[in-house]
């Protein structure tokens, strides 16, 4: 009985295993039949990058989902080839998808260890989840990734479904692929990558944010070493060298997002343009941008104007720490504690965040981001030295444990306390020639405050926007010669727009009569506003547009004679390129050309230049006479500072509004023009004394220092119709044995040893009157 029981037993046994085996075969033929097409693999379009390039080809800014670069198997480096296998399928070039002998060992492992810890995915399978299936762990799942897999390995060659793992796999930080790993993680190209990066790297796919060396350093060391562990095994390396690459240090980059160079306001508008264009398709069918950036003029347009936003912030003092932070939050995890406090708080370029440890006035201890701790002392605390005394003051912000304070390394490669400024500023530059914009810095800190000055910031432009006014003058007849009197004027509010009016001088001192090039020299307010008296109100906000500024924005009234109308930095580049270029009106541009992801050119832009098609809109000769105006600026006046960069062949005005809000340079050489402008988001002083000439210029000379740099000197050659006399400096009148030489229009020469006040034909004696 006992025997006929088990005989049945088996039959039964047997019986369900066969009908398991038919479901499951049955199951496998309806999976199979309906399995994805492989056109996806076979013809490989991966979502690839919105990519931003400078003129000389260096990458700029990207933009996508997905942060790819594809590479052929070719182009894999050997040894990366060996790591990828050693991490993730030793036996990938001998199974065919399914890797039996893995998953003997995988389950062999799990059920040792009494969880599941090891899996038993070829590169294959990961290929066939990647391209089609989801993540979900159900029995259907993987018996299709293993379908997929047979079909995969059926379809294609080793070599190729590598290809397409090394190409499409995610490791973290948007990097899809290990050609974008190695770029985001080292800096480096696939082919640049050694060993030891290579393993870190090969590590990634099992759990990319964990393992991933900016997010979590110590763990990807740890995953680097199994995989070195595994190379080892395997024959690749040998003891030794396994023992070297255990101890070589990774340099991982620290930002994840750095490029050839600081341009992320300029890849931003390019951005804006192209989505306009393109809309969706912007972020994935590997559209290239190129741009009219130059690299040198970038870098030092950003150095230029980090550097002096920095020492005009220091001038100003130190604040205190930005916050605290308890420091106990955690218990005795201290160290979770910091992490997830600066974890939120963002470095700003070498001004990094750090939480205070301990604090005396001789030494404070701090904890940087990536667990460095920092020990600060003697000139390192100079700046923040008031907020380290030992008799503390209630109500006053004092550096302690907890606080969350910026460090950063001086030249001397020595740590202090520093701040965020809250100071912003801006700084473009362009060819006048064709108004190709070189350099392009919107703000001190993209990731701080993405509103970009040099574009949409409307701000009065003070003494910088004279030499329009100026410009009009010579076209109604006055010259550089011309006699106006520096003397106290009041108006009314009827004549000014708003309240009563008693302009002043910079310097509070009237000098009387003077000539209009003394004048610009000087950046006399008095002088400015008799002009644009005698020109006429509604003369001057018409010719002004004929540089690119908008009338609406300059009030027909008196103080438009001063910047009181609104202009954006990028405005002014335009209208300074007008004198730079000899009177022709351009359009600032910063992209070439547009390419798609196999290099076709879509678009090639043609930009109107001085030799294409360029209007005129003011005579050459008032082009040259203004120029030569604001090259004595330099020489003599406001900018005189700027004759420490050595050159002739510098021209520009400074710009002060009211009250020292806002400050301008607004300069430049024959094929260059460069416009730096500096205040606060929400307008306020920015303290006495703090000049166009203090705050900006230093920023235009940091800046036009390296770019000229070998540049030979620019040579303005009076056009025709340019004349020059030997003038009385002290009346303006021509005279034979004159003290000085000056430029005129040929048809408006001053008569010889006449009365000042009818020495200029066009203008009348009305008008010479409002002079005096």
């Amino acid at each position: 009985m006992f025997a006929r029981w088990l005989y049945y037993f088996f039959v039964t046994l047997s019986a369900l295993g066969l009908i398991s085996v038919l479901l499951a075969g049955f199951a496998g033929l309806v999976i199979y039949s309906n399995l994805p097409s492989l056109d996806t693999l076979t013809d490989y379009r991966p979502k690839i990058p919105l990519r931003i390039y400078s003129d000389e080809g260096q990458l700029i800014g990207e933009f996508g989902a997905e942060r790819r670069n594809v590479v052929s198997i070719s182009e894999v480096p050997e040894h990366l080839k060996q790591a990828i296998l050693a991490a993730e399928d030793d036996r990938f070039y001998e199974h065919g998808g399914v890797d039996y002998l893995g998953v003997l060992r995988a389950a062999y492992s799990n059920f040792s260890a009494g969880s599941v810890r090891q899996g038993a995915s070829t590169i294959t399978m990961q290929v066939a989840r990647n391209f089609f299936l989801t993540r979900e762990k159900t029995i259907t799942r993987k018996l299709s990734e293993a379908l997929l897999a047979f079909k995969i390995e059926h379809s294609l060659s080793k070599d190729k479904i590598l290809e397409l793992y090394v190409n499409q796999i995610y490791l973290g930080h948007r990097s899809y692929g290990f050609a974008a790993a190695a770029n985001t993680y080292f800096g480096k190209s696939l082919q640049e990558i050694n060993i030891a990066e290579a393993a870190m790297l090969a590590g990634l796919p099992k759990a990319p944010s964990s393992y991933n060396p900016i997010s979590n350093p110590k763990r990807a060391k740890n995953r680097q070493l199994y995989v070195l562990g595994r190379l080892h095994k395997l024959n690749y390396i040998s003891s030794e060298e396994l023992s070297k690459l255990e101890k070589q240090p990774v340099a991982v980059k620290k930002q994840s997002t750095a490029f050839a160079m600081r341009a992320e306001y300029v890849a931003e508008m390019v951005r804006q343009v192209i989505y306009d264009r393109y809309q969706e398709e912007t972020y994935d069918k590997g559209i290239k941008v190129y741009t009219t950036l130059r690299q040198l003029d970038q870098e030092a347009a950003y150095q230029a104007l980090r550097k002096n936003v920095i020492e005009y912030d220091r001038r100003r003092g130190y604040r205190g720490p930005e916050g605290y932070v308890d420091l106990t939050k955690y218990g005795a995890n201290q160290e979770k504690t910091l992490d997830d406090a600066l974890d939120e708080i963002n470095d700003s370029d070498d001004i990094y965040a750090a939480i205070v440890l301990a604090a005396k006035p001789s030494a404070v201890q701090a904890y940087k981001k990536g667990g460095e701790i920092i020990e600060i002392t003697g000139e390192g605390l100079k700046f923040a030295q008031k907020f380290l005394a030992d008799k503390k003051e209630p109500g006053k912000k004092y550096i302690a444990p907890g606080s969350l304070i910026r460090i950063q390394k001086n030249q001397k490669n020595i740590w202090h306390i520093a701040q965020l400024p809250e100071i912003e500023a801006g700084l473009v530059s362009i060819d006048p020639n064709d108004g190709a914009i070189h350099a392009l810095i919107g703000g001190f800190d993209f990731y701080k405050n993405q509103f970009n000055h040099v574009t949409q910031a409307w701000r009065q432009p003070g003494s910088s926007f004279k030499p329009f006014v100026y410009s009009a003058a010579l076209e109604k007849g006055f010259t550089p010669a011309t006699i106006i009197n520096d003397a106290p004027l009041s108006f009314s509010a009827a004549q000014t727009g708003s309240q009563l009016w008693e302009p002043k001088n910079f310097d509070g001192k009237f000098e009387g009569p003077m000539r209009m090039r003394t004048a610009l020299t000087k950046s006399k307010n008095l002088v400015s506003i008799r002009i644009l008296q005698a020109i006429g109100i509604q003369y001057a906000q018409d010719y002004i547009t004929r540089f690119g500024f908008d009338a609406s924005r300059h009030p027909p009234y008196l103080p438009m004679a001063l910047g009181s109308g609104s202009v954006t930095p990028m405005q002014m580049a335009a209208g300074y390129a007008v004198f730079a270029n000899g009177g022709f009106r351009i359009a600032p541009y910063f992209i070439k050309k547009i390419e798609d992801d196999k290099g076709d050119i879509i678009e090639q832009f043609q930009p109107v230049s001085v030799t294409n098609g360029a209007k005129r809109v003011i005579d050459p000769r008032n082009a040259f006479i203004m120029t030569s105006m604001m090259q004595d600026v330099i020489n003599h006046g406001t900018a005189v500072k700027a004759r420490q960069l050595g050159r002739t062949d510098l021209a520009g005005k400074t710009g002060t509004t009211s009250n020292f809000v806002d400050a301008w340079f607004c300069g430049f050489q024959k094929d260059l023009v460069a416009i730096a402008w500096t205040g606060y988001d929400e307008p306020k002083s920015l303290g006495n004394n703090e000049t166009g000439g203090r705050v900006a210029l230093p920023i235009w000379m940091d800046y036009m220092g390296p770019v000229l740099k070998g540049v030979p000197m620019g040579v303005y050659s009076p056009p025709n119709g340019v004349v020059t006399a030997r003038i009385n400096s002290a009346t303006g009148f021509r005279e034979s044995s004159g003290d000085m030489t000056e430029f005129f229009f040929s048809e408006q020469l001053p008569p010889l040893n006449e009365n000042p006040i009818e020495h200029t034909p066009k203008v009348t004696r009305d008008v010479q009157d409002q002079l005096f």
